[in-house]
């Protein structure tokens, strides 16, 4: 460890730090270092104590059910008590935010938005690329045409379906006058003029003309591509007589391209694995490289070696002969861990580790700025940096980031909120407090969004002890997330965020199910939401499609007149089980389900340090889990032991076969280390830790545990 002022940082962050990121900024290394360390002496002991206050609070809540458990739960009561204990504050006056210099990704571009694990170069390099995503490929590849592709030779009949469905699809996004796209058997261009043809007319027009943007040329001056337009989104045709698709389309159209995921989060939080130093310098490393642009990842695909870099700008001419920029990648967004976690990545002068959300902003902040030097292919484009900040709990924890922030742009030199925030609402006492928590920093809010999991996981151990919870998949129809769900729009939008922040939507969790995202997304944008999460970049694209039929401007200028809010008494009705009779089945699958959901995602943490996995259910229907599914997979199995619904021995005995069942589902995987029968199983121990220790753990949260367990198995197996 080397220390400075009253740090002591890890050797090789250190050299990090100093030789790979501070090499290229003006700022001297004792400079940054002994600014670093008087944040940690200003915010390390202010966030022991917001954890302190975490804690009292859950404590009181816990005594008011227990005494109050004879009888059911008066609302009116409830929240009495609620802002007794200053658990609900007072609500100020209106205001609107005064966020300033917003890219247009966040302003005004509604989309898709991915999250990746920031220590997965091939992967982040992917999604940030997924900027532009082929509509023919994702329909070919996905079941959303029917069941997906079958073998791996090219299906000339499924290449016909998908031709056909994205040339519909082009009707809806720029319909031409008399003619539909199926039609056109000429596109060319003459004397700086597209000219489109069919059989039956020479010159066709689009019904807007303003969609068509440009178009891009090849080396041989030929036309290539068509640049259209709709609600903000891009759509480039690709037009290629050489090109196997192209030389047997009527116009030559050799793919579409889509505008798709507008954003990406890049996450050194939930879907990662980083407990020491070293995987801290992984995780900032390769934010370095995607910041500067020099990232690569080599991987071996179907027995050859690829290579990924970072897609480059696109310049194309306009109708009116200029040279336009088109981004070639999605605007990087970055997430950091919450207030929860520690780091023994840098200590405090006691040898405490210090809180690992403090060192991230001040780390990726820090790596931000070498996008500001840049003049090509800029993620940035107007110098502010984008951090969005999990599992923040109230106005208070809020407020404590912003001046985190404040103090970090002071030691490197930064306007004042030139670091944005993105406010995950995702814990039960900011979405109470949703209003108070976008005041405490009016002046950074460039994202709100909801997470049905966190929000749910936090949900249940908030209210464990007043009784026991529904099955997971009946709480999304309980009263309170549909007001959690409108709320987190309205209120957003009431605060001003409408063309000025993102106001998001979660995830969809089966990367498989193309055909039912299709169905059901499309709900997302309808809300109001600009942004929705979504798993892959395939579904990006897919997802994109919603965009183009959704005007989500118009949507939330239509909620800003109405009346539509969720109320803040569904919001406090807890999801419990009363008054339903749940069968021993009913029971035993839930339990089962619950329990290969922790173990498959929680043996890959633990034995592999994979943050984010596919982990097929109870179905074998492949879902993506994370820290925040197996918080609410937990805590359900938790609370339901807690009031008698299952025994402890019921959920072992669920344990056990559900190893079983996980060491088939990954018998192909040479890295695995079964479960079933392997006492000395450190990732099985740590599943049952999750449930049988869930009571205590702050706010049922899964880190301290996989963290403990992650660390024990690398000095085993070092």
């Amino acid at each position: 460890m080397i220390q400075k002022k009253n740090i002591k940082i890890n050797e090789k962050l250190y050299n990090f730090i100093n030789n790979k990121v501070l090499k290229d900024i003006n700022i001297n290394e004792d400079t940054f270092w002994n600014g670093f360390s008087d944040i940690v002496d200003v915010y390390y002991p202010k966030n022991v104590n917001l954890l302190k206050k975490r804690k009292d609070l859950q404590n009181k809540i816990n005594n008011w059910h227990k005494e109050n458990k004879s009888r059911d739960i008066d609302l009116k009561e409830y929240k009495k008590f609620l802002k007794k204990i200053n658990y609900i504050v007072e609500e100020g006056p209106d205001f609107k935010i005064t966020t300033s210099n917003i890219d247009e990704e966040i302003s005004t571009i509604c989309g898709p938005q991915l999250v990746v694990p920031i220590t997965n170069a091939r992967f982040a390099i992917n999604a940030v690329n997924a900027r532009w995503g082929s509509l023919y490929d994702a329909l070919y590849g996905t079941d959303v045409l029917g069941k997906g592709p079958q073998g791996s030779n090219y299906d000339p009949e499924r290449g016909d379906k998908v031709v056909k469905f994205a040339k519909s699809h082009l009707d809806k996004f720029a319909p031409l006058q008399n003619a539909e796209w199926n039609e056109i058997n000429k596109i060319e261009l003459k004397n700086n003029k597209i000219i489109l043809g069919t059989l039956k007319e020479d010159d066709v027009n689009f019904l807007n003309k303003n969609q068509l943007l440009g178009w891009k040329t090849s080396i041989n001056g030929k036309l290539a591509e068509l640049i259209l337009l709709k609600n903000n989104l891009h759509c480039r045709i690709l037009i290629n007589e050489n090109d196997v698709i192209g030389k047997n389309d009527i116009a030559n159209i050799s793919d579409i391209l889509v505008e798709s995921a507008i954003s990406t989060i890049l996450d050194c939080e939930d879907s990662v694995a980083t407990v020491d130093a070293d995987d801290k310098v992984v995780a900032y490393q390769n934010w370095l490289g995607l910041v500067k642009g020099e990232i690569e990842a080599e991987f071996v695909k179907n027995k050859k070696t690829v290579k990924r870099v970072l897609n480059k700008d696109i310049t194309y001419t306009t109708v009116d002969q200029k040279n336009q920029i088109l981004k070639g990648r999605s605007l990087m967004l970055i997430r950091n861990v919450g207030h929860l976690m520690t780091t023994p990545a840098i200590l405090t002068k006691n040898n405490n580790e210090i809180g690992e959300g403090i060192m991230d902003a001040i780390i990726t902040t820090l790596i931000a700025t070498h996008d500001f030097t840049k003049v090509e292919n800029k993620n940035y484009n107007y110098n502010s940096i984008y951090i969005v900040k999990p599992k923040m709990h109230g106005p208070e924890e809020v407020e404590f980031t912003d001046q985190l922030f404040l103090h970090i742009e002071k030691l490197l030199g930064l306007p004042k909120n030139t670091i944005k925030i993105g406010i995950m609402d995702e814990e039960r006492r900011t979405s109470i407090n949703l209003k108070e928590c976008i005041r405490a920093a009016q002046s950074r809010v460039a994202f709100i969004n909801t997470g049905f999991l966190d929000r749910t996981g936090d949900e249940i151990h908030t209210a464990m002890q007043a009784g026991s919870f529904l099955k997971k998949a009946d709480m999304k129809n309980a009263p309170w997330i549909s007001s959690y769900e409108k709320r987190n729009v309205s209120i957003g939008l009431e605060c001003g965020l409408k063309g000025k922040a993102q106001i998001g939507k979660g995830m969809w969790a089966m990367p498989d199910l193309m055909s039912e995202m299709m169905k059901q997304k499309i709900s997302h944008p309808q809300s109001g939401a600009n942004c929705a999460w979504v798993p892959s970049p395939t579904a990006a694209t897919l997802h994109a499609l919603h965009y183009h039929e959704v005007n989500v401007k118009e949507v939330q200028e239509d909620l800003l007149s109405s009346s539509s809010a969720g109320t803040l008494d569904d919001l406090l009705t807890l999801p419990l089980l009363k008054g339903v009779n749940l069968s021993e089945n009913e029971i035993t699958h839930e339990v089962e389900n619950n329990a290969q959901g922790i173990l498959g995602y929680v043996v890959r943490w633990i034995d592999q340090g994979i943050g984010c996995s596919k982990v097929p259910d109870i179905n074998n229907i492949g879902l993506m889990e994370d820290r925040a599914t197996c918080r609410i997979s937990s805590q359900a199995l938790t609370n339901w032991i807690e009031h008698g619904i299952v025994s402890k021995d019921q959920v072992l005995k669920a344990f056990n076969k559900m190893a079983k069942v996980v060491d088939e589902q990954n018998a192909n995987d040479k890295k695995y280390i079964p479960m079933s029968n392997n006492e000395k199983s450190i990732a099985f121990t740590a599943a049952k830790e999750l449930v049988f220790e869930g009571i205590n753990q702050p706010s049922g949260y899964t880190e301290p545990i996989l963290h403990k367990r992650r660390l024990e198995f690398k000095l085993r197996n070092n």
